[in-house]
């Protein structure tokens, strides 16, 4: 056999893809091609210890063993030379691996041909190749040049898998820290749609057939509505779910910014460009890309987006090349883009690009019925970020909410609920329940007059603002159950009693109507 051939082949090893388990045998497997060996083994150096990665030869116990230098002596020497190393056929120190030779478990106490490499690095000593055989002349032709040009190349395959997989677990560690945060932004931010009415239980049938497909979703609505909680409950009930979910603000980005925002840029493309940045595009690969005020993005910009969304091109700013991305397109607006395409502010290809599946989120005025339940929740994310008891919102403040025309839709909500909240709390003690009143519901939703009470409103005929039969029925059914509750000190079972209903019926009921919270049941 060519001697050149176990050399070339540990040499194109070195750039193979591969585990370091596999480089390790297969360095062992092509070093056995000219060394005559019985036994081999390549160990790590770790402090006084030797480490086996790979063995040949030997039972299986002794790659599960670690070899002290102090206590193996021809390790030690081994480990201590600058060259191959062959120890004298009738050589009386003892071999490290003496009793686990596999076939001949005593083989090795006798005479026998026995040498090893110490495998260098810039000087540094990073591991040791052993090698034995039952032949005491097995080794004695071996050119020591070619030991020494073996020792340097495993050194190097060793050096080579080591740090690959340094870089592989450190690249899980950051995969793995990502996808936690990941989850952890869904779990904070949710991908929950709240909401019994009509116009919602639509809306979550929508997301659920188009979540399946893979095709661009536009998200239109005023503001305020929820159009990033669709497009995070989309992505969450995709087949992309588990790649990344990206966000970009398009009426948050510059003109001159915009391109490598989305498509990225390399080392010197402008002023500032220090280094190479991928896109957001490049970092969503297989994944989802949300861009929120699509109706923002400059016009200079849209045919490069258009091309993105056609044929899955991008180009980096300053680059020739090239790169295909696979990436699924969420975008949303609160702009009629229709209307902006007529006044030439948004190019019609690209709006027909991306509305191949508009999706119509509802403002809060067209679903004032799930106005209870969204301030339940509001109400015991408040509680408990402020660490208050449990919080009650009396049937005239929901009154004033049905009557009040929410401009800034959802988000407008939470933020009343949340100033309400605090307000209500500021002279109570720590635990004691919290009452929301229209007093402290603040702004536009003032009564010009003084509080409408329920009493009031019934004792008027029930004629109350303009509000629909669903709503009135809804408070005089959230007015009883409360007043049930209250008068039972919070005891849900006594209060359903009381009401001729099933107990967990009850609780149901009351956390629809927003009476009750989590942990309020008793």
């Amino acid at each position: 056999m060519n001697v050149l051939e176990p050399l070339v082949s540990i040499a194109l090893d070195l750039t193979a893809a591969m585990t370091a388990k596999d480089r390790h045998d297969r360095l062992l497997s092509a070093v056995g091609k000219v060394l005559p060996y019985d036994a081999a083994a390549l160990l790590r150096v770790d402090g006084d210890l030797l480490v086996p990665l790979a063995a040949r030869g030997l039972l299986p116990d002794a790659l599960g063993r670690q070899y002290a230098r102090s206590n193996h002596p021809r390790l030690a020497i081994i480990c201590d030379a600058h060259e191959p190393v062959r120890f004298a056929a009738d050589n009386p120190l003892p071999d490290p691996f003496d009793g686990l030779l596999a076939g001949n478990v005593d083989a090795l106490s006798h005479i026998h041909a026995c040498l090893g490499c110490p495998l260098r690095v810039d000087s540094t000593l990073i591991g040791v190749l052993t090698a034995d055989a039952l032949d005491p002349h097995a080794f004695d032709h071996i050119d020591p040049h070619f030991l020494e040009a073996v020792a340097a190349l495993a050194g190097a395959g060793m050096q080579t898998a080591h740090l690959i997989d340094a870089l592989e677990k450190s690249a899980e560690r950051k995969g793995q820290i990502a996808s936690d945060l990941m989850h952890d932004i869904h779990l904070r931010q949710g991908t929950q749609i709240l909401g019994d009415s009509s116009v919602m239980v639509h809306l979550r049938r929508e997301i659920d057939l188009v979540a399946r497909s893979d095709f661009t979703v536009l998200v239109l609505g005023e503001t305020g509505v929820g159009k990033e909680l669709v497009a995070r409950a989309i992505h969450a009930a995709s087949d992309r779910r588990d790649d990344p979910l990206l966000y970009l603000n398009c009426a948050a980005l510059p003109e001159t910014l915009a391109e490598s925002e989305l498509f990225g840029h390399t080392k010197g493309a402008f002023t500032g460009a220090n280094r190479d940045r991928a896109g957001k595009f490049e970092l969503a690969d297989k994944g989802t890309l949300f861009l929120d005020e699509i109706g923002e993005l400059p016009l200079s910009i849209q045919p490069k987006l258009l091309r993105a969304i056609q044929e899955g091109e991008i180009q980096r700013v300053g680059s020739d090349r090239i790169l295909h991305v696979d990436v699924r397109l969420l975008a949303a607006t609160n702009r009629d883009l229709e209307q902006e395409v007529e006044a030439k502010r948004f190019r019609a290809d690209l709006y027909h690009r991306l509305n191949v599946y508009p999706i119509k989120v509802p403002s809060l005025e067209k679903r004032k019925a799930d106005i209870p339940l969204l301030t339940g929740h509001f109400c015991e994310r408040i509680q408990r970020r402020l660490g208050l008891g449990a919080v009650r919102i009396s049937p005239a403040a929901y009154e004033t909410m049905a009557r009040y025309d929410w401009p800034g839709n959802v988000r407008e909500l939470e933020n009343v609920i949340s100033r309400a909240v605090l307000k209500a709390s500021a002279e109570l003690q720590r635990g004691e329940p919290v009452i929301i009143n229209p007093v402290h519901l603040g702004g536009d939703m003032m009564p010009a007059g003084p509080s409408v009470g329920d009493e009031a409103v019934y004792r008027n005929g029930g004629k109350s603002a303009n509000l629909s039969l669903n709503i009135e029925v809804e408070n005089f059914k959230r007015k009883l159950v409360q007043r049930a509750i209250e008068q039972n000190r919070g005891n849900v079972a006594a209060a359903a009693r009381d009401l001729g209903l099933n107990r967990s019926n009850l609780y149901n009921l009351a956390k629809r109507l927003g009476v009750l919270h989590g942990g309020d049941e008793r």
